[in-house]
C-alpha cells in the first residue's frame, strides 16, 4: 500500500482537492444543490480515482525515461518495486472506479467521465510533442472545481468555470517550476518543456505570467461569487489575498541558478495556499 501511494504521490492530492470542495459547496449555497454528504464523499472518491489513474498511468507510460534520469530512477516502477503490469492494473482498475462513481452521481458526470479521463490521461503524452504540456496538466487539475459544480447541479456556471480557470493556469505555472530540475535531461532525451524549450529564465517568465493571470481569474471568481452569495465577504477576500500572497512568494525561492529550493516551491507552499484558500472559503460559505 505504501509503494502504491507513493506511486500515485498521494499527498499531492492537497493541490486540487480544495478548489474541487469549494466547487461542491458553491453549487449548494449558490445555485441551489442539494447538499448531500454521501455525493461529497462520490465526489472526493472521483477525485481520487481519476488522480491515481493518471498519476499511475504517468509512471507506467515514462517508466524507460524514469529509469534513464539520476532524479527519477529511485521511482517505484524503474525500482522494481512495483511491476509496470501491476502499475497498468492498478490505472484500470482506478479508471473503472471512477467511471462507475459519476454514475451514481448524476447522467452529465457519466457520459463526461470518460472526456476527463481523455484529458488526465493523455497529458502524460504531451511532453513528447508539445512545451504546452503543463497547461495540459493544469486543464486536468482545473476540472475539479467544475466537476464538483456539475456533480450537485448538472449544468455550468461562471464562477465554477473561472475558478477552473485559475487553476489551470496556477498548476501549468508551478509545473514549469518543477520542471527546471530535469531541464538539460529533457533536451538530452528530446523531450519538451517549458524550460527545455525556451531556457530557465524565460520559462521562469511565462510561469510568472501565467500566476498573473491565475490572480486576475481568481478576483474575477471572487466578485462574481460575492455578488450571488451575499453571505460571503471578508473571509473570501481574506483567503483570495492568502493565496495570492503565497503564489508570489514562490517566484522569489527560485531562481534561474539556485534551484535549491524547488520543492519547497511546489509542494509546500502550493499546497498550504490551496489548503488554506478552500477551507477559508468554504467556512464562508457555510456560515
Amino acid at each position: 500500500m505504501k509503494n502504491y501511494l507513493s506511486l500515485v504521490k498521494f499527498s499531492h492530492t492537497i493541490f486540487a482537492m480544495p478548489f474541487a470542495m469549494v466547487g461542491f459547496f458553491v453549487g449548494t449555497t449558490v445555485a441551489g444543490g442539494e447538499l448531500s454528504w454521501q455525493k461529497l464523499l462520490l465526489v472526493v472518491l472521483c477525485m481520487v480515482f481519476a488522480r491515481s489513474a493518471a498519476m499511475a498511468f504517468n509512471r507506467w507510460l515514462d517508466r524507460d525515461i524514469d529509469a534513464a534520469n539520476p532524479r527519477t530512477i529511485v521511482r517505484e516502477i524503474p525500482a522494481g518495486l512495483i511491476s509496470a503490469k501491476a502499475a497498468l492494473s492498478f490505472v484500470i482498475v482506478n479508471a473503472l472506479l471512477f467511471i462507475g462513481c459519476t454514475w451514481f452521481i448524476n447522467p452529465l458526470c457519466f457520459w463526461l467521465s470518460p472526456v476527463a479521463l481523455l484529458v488526465v490521461l493523455g497529458y502524460s503524452y504531451t511532453k513528447r510533442f508539445t512545451w504546452m504540456c503543463h497547461l495540459v496538466l493544469g486543464l486536468g487539475l482545473s476540472l475539479a472545481p467544475i466537476g464538483a459544480y456539475l456533480a450537485v447541479t448538472g449544468h455550468f456556471d461562471w464562477i465554477p468555470v473561472l475558478y477552473s480557470g485559475a487553476v489551470l493556469l496556477w498548476v501549468a505555472g508551478f509545473d514549469v517550476i518543477y520542471a527546471l530540475q530535469d531541464e538539460d535531461f529533457d533536451r538530452s532525451q528530446r523531450l519538451y518543456s517549458m524550460p527545455s524549450f525556451f531556457g530557465k529564465k524565460d520559462a521562469l517568465r511565462l510561469s510568472e505570467w501565467m500566476h498573473v493571470g491565475t490572480a486576475v481569474l481568481m478576483i474575477l471568481a471572487a466578485r462574481h461569487l460575492v455578488t450571488a452569495a451575499p453571505q460571503t465577504g471578508w473571509l473570501l477576500w481574506a483567503g483570495t489575498g492568502l493565496f495570492l500572497v503565497l503564489l508570489t512568494y514562490q517566484h522569489f525561492l527560485v531562481k534561474p541558478n539556485d534551484l535549491s529550493r524547488v520543492n519547497l516551491a511546489f509542494f509546500t507552499t502550493n499546497g498550504i495556499a490551496s489548503l488554506l484558500f478552500g477551507t477559508i472559503v468554504v467556512i464562508d460559505l457555510l456560515t
